[in-house]
């Protein structure tokens, strides 16, 4: 896989999970990366790790929520870092319940964080990618955004939304080499499926042909792949990244 040296990343919800692992991962592969979340010690726990094997990382306290944090902590990334050409979308929070009983707050919080704050991000560094006539563009989507899932209608949603903000800025921002695509996970070993019981973990497992959940690093190898030179060919895509679970 090409290098990412010379490249500057910046990737929400860094502080653990796929964020961390994609930041590492960034790194290792020659990115300096922007560490963005609200937890300011998780996310110089990241740095240091990054930093101890010879990376660079620097740490950007931020609440995706906050339109006007966004655009504070892209323009300061970029100031600091002297561009940012590789964003990941990553920042995303779970609300479930059953529709009926959805209260409209719990909606709104997970499509502000999930969705609207990729758009946000998005609008704040293409200016910069536009003029320098390269970027990537990579959403954290999900599976549940492509079948839906019982209790999520507000995660499915804001996940469902992220795949037509992938394809629509794609066609817009296409003619200045810059590629948006979005990496769908399936069930990945993170702190939020480790809140299901084990029953519910065996019954998801029957359904996924590879037959085990996926690791964190999973999706961060796509990420790095779509990342480089070479998907410079690959924009408005979908990357399943499921064990089969979901094929077609």
């Amino acid at each position: 896989m090409s290098s990412l040296t010379g490249h500057v990343a910046l990737v929400t919800g860094a502080s653990q999970g796929i964020g961390r692992a994609c930041a590492i991962e960034l790194a290792r592969r020659g990115a300096a990366v922007a560490l963005c979340a609200r937890s300011e010690e998780k996310l110089n726990a990241v740095r240091d790790e990054i930093t101890a094997t010879g990376g660079k990382a620097s740490v950007f306290k931020l609440d995706v929520t906050s339109d006007d944090e966004i655009k504070s902590v892209i323009k300061s990334a970029i100031e600091q870092l002297g561009k940012v050409d590789i964003l990941v979308n990553n920042a995303g929070i779970t609300k479930d319940n059953l529709l009926l009983r959805m209260k409209r707050a719990d909606w709104d919080t997970v499509l502000n964080t999930n969705l609207s704050s990729a758009y946000i991000a998005i609008q704040a560094v293409l200016s910069s990618m536009m003029k320098q006539r390269w970027g990537r563009i990579i959403n954290i989507t999900s599976i549940n955004g492509q079948i839906g899932q019982t209790g999520q209608a507000n995660y499915s949603a804001s996940k469902a939304g992220l795949i037509g903000l992938t394809m629509s800025v794609a066609r817009e921002v296409a003619s200045r080499n810059i590629t948006v695509n979005a990496v769908s996970p399936g069930y990945i070993e993170t702190a939020m499926t480790n809140q299901l019981s084990p029953e519910m973990r065996e019954q998801m497992l029957k359904y996924v042909p590879l037959g085990r959940v996926g690791q964190d690093r999973d999706i961060a190898n796509a990420v790095c792949f779509l990342a480089s030179d070479d998907a410079a060919y690959i924009t408005g895509h979908v990357l399943n990244v499921n064990g089969g679970l979901l094929m077609g």
